[in-house]
């Protein structure tokens, strides 16, 4: 995982103030970056009479938010808890402090160092950093610059990414069970399929989607079969599947979800759909409206009939015909005298009914519905579904950790009796998840409870926020570091704990990747 990295120098030189570096790349191509800014700053710290005597360095790392550059973290976490023995920070130029959006965000860490008393200095600038007016003014419009430049850079990789989807190509993903990726050239010929894990290296090259193994093809024809003419349901498809020991594309059981993806993807009907989700300058999530989307119709062969294709969206849409909030509460008011009492169980073997999961989206909780058709289970389930709802997350969670160690280039085995993961035949790792409670004083306080029997190298630690249905940050806990199999959790832990906290998982599918050696001369 990349962590703030910390380099003491020699003793400072006598007379000589002490500095700290702080440099940063935005790609792991960028490889001579970070020495080329030391250089800089060495320079600028020989001419003014200043000795480096710490290093913090974010490698490979993008400047649009603080996320993911542990270094910039553990410099401002030093700074406000006065850990420093530096009076000053080396930055080579106003960019790589940051291409934050938001240029007042910019601003705010160099106040909170300069409030502790700590200058930070722009070595490759053309402006003293002295507080001037003419430094402020250039030094903000350097700003302005640095977040406007990430933004017209966005906008030209996102042209760039809309115009290869309108050609066929694929951009990124796994092509899903019954496709396969295909590598070709620039005249689209055909090179090479690429398993997983496996990238294109030539720039002219291009990926497409074709028709994976005709046993993989036929199980994806067969499943929409079962939907359409046979009326089954997702689940009972899942179910019927796993009965018969076939395993989906990452060698697990199905479930209800892998199943609907397949029913739903336009790609088995050959079709490059691209922008149903923003996620621009790493800002905000955004879900996208059908017209919005970029498409290409017809950019693979098909692995299905758009017939059939169109048939299963039909009975989907006609299905998840959306009731007003009345009628939702009318249906489960009739479900409860029939039954004389109501739990999710009841709720999801109706078929008629919409599942409780949507009852929970709609109305907060079953709890928050049952209360507004006057039903009372007689005693507090708000713990059970809770547990409910987090017990369901787990395998939706496992296979994400699975696909992001293999499209890290690593291979990754997972225990169903243990629940152990096994990486690259290295090191464990287990996946726990944690219940955000809330204290009688309001504070909110997370328990876990490690596996010292197993044993696992690392546990990911998942904290649920607030109202425990939104992830709120991870914990990579190295066993060698844990000397006790229960932590409880505050909001801030100090860095003892904290200093394993990570708001994704980028830092764990780091150490899955795998690295080529190069050939010696």
């Amino acid at each position: 995982m990349r962590r703030a990295r910390q380099a003491t120098a020699e003793e400072p030189a006598k007379g000589a103030a002490q500095a700290a570096q702080y440099v940063r790349m935005s790609t792991d191509h960028q490889k001579y970056s970070t020495e080329n800014q030391k250089d800089a700053i060495a320079a600028y710290a020989a001419r003014h009479n200043l000795t480096i005597v710490r290093t913090y360095a974010d490698e490979g790392r993008s400047g649009l938010r603080i996320e993911g550059r542990d270094a910039l973290k553990q410099l401002i976490d030093d700074v406000r808890n006065r850990r420093t023995d530096f009076s000053v920070v080396l930055v080579y130029d106003v960019s790589r402090w940051g291409r934050f959006p938001d240029a007042d965000e910019s601003a705010y860490y160099e106040y909170t160092c300069k409030e502790a008393g700590i200058r930070v200095q722009y070595c490759a600038e053309q402006f003293e950093n002295d507080g001037s007016l003419s430094s402020t003014i250039i030094k903000s419009m350097k700003r302005a610059m640095a977040g406007e430049y990430s933004r017209e850079l966005s906008a030209k990789v996102f042209a760039g990414q809309c115009r290869l989807i309108a050609l066929g190509f694929r951009q990124g993903g796994t092509p899903g069970y019954g496709l396969r990726r295909q590598l070709i050239d620039e005249d689209r010929t055909p090179k090479a399929d690429l398993g997983r894990g496996e990238y294109k290296s030539l720039q002219t090259d291009r990926v497409i989607l074709k028709p994976g193994p005709p046993h993989e093809v036929e199980l994806v024809r067969r499943i929409y079969r079962c939907f359409v003419l046979q009326l089954k349901s997702e689940a009972e498809i899942a179910a019927m599947l796993n009965l018969e020991g076939i395993p989906n594309e990452f060698g697990r059981p199905w479930t209800r979800g892998t199943i609907h993806q397949i029913l739903t993807n336009e790609k088995y009907v050959g079709n490059n759909v691209y922008n149903r989700v923003s996620f621009k300058l790493k800002q905000t999530r955004v879900i996208n409206p059908p017209d919005m989307w970029i498409r290409a119709d017809h950019a693979f062969n098909a692995v299905i009939d758009s017939d059939f294709f169109l048939a299963a969206r039909r009975i989907i849409e006609e299905r998840s015909k959306r009731l007003t909030d009345a009628e939702m509460l009318e249906r489960l008011t009739t479900l409860l005298k029939q039954k004389g009492h109501l739990s999710g169980l009841v709720i999801d073997e109706m078929d008629e009914m919409p599942s409780s999961s949507v009852y929970r989206t709609r109305f907060g909780s079953l709890i928050r519905a049952y209360q507004l058709v006057g039903y009372d289970p007689g005693r507090d389930y708000q713990y059970i579904e809770t547990n409910r709802a987090l017990r369901t997350m787990f395998p939706e969670l496992l296979d994400k950790v699975m696909a992001g160690i293999r499209e890290a280039g690593g291979t990754v085995e997972f225990d169903k009796l243990t629940d152990i993961l096994r990486i690259n035949g290295e090191f464990t790792a287990s996946i726990i998840i944690a219940r955000c409670l809330h204290t009688p004083a309001g504070f909110l306080r997370w328990k876990l409870r490690l596996d010292t029997g197993l044993r696992p190298d690392i546990t990911i630690a998942i904290r649920m926020a607030a109202e425990n249905k939104e992830i709120l940050d991870y914990y990579l806990l190295p066993s060698i570091d844990m000397s006790t199999d229960r932590l409880r959790l505050a909001e801030e832990n100090g860095i003892y704990l904290d200093a394993y906290r990570f708001d994704d998982l980028d830092a764990f599918f780091g150490l899955s990747a795998r690295k080529g050696l190069g050939v010696a001369a």
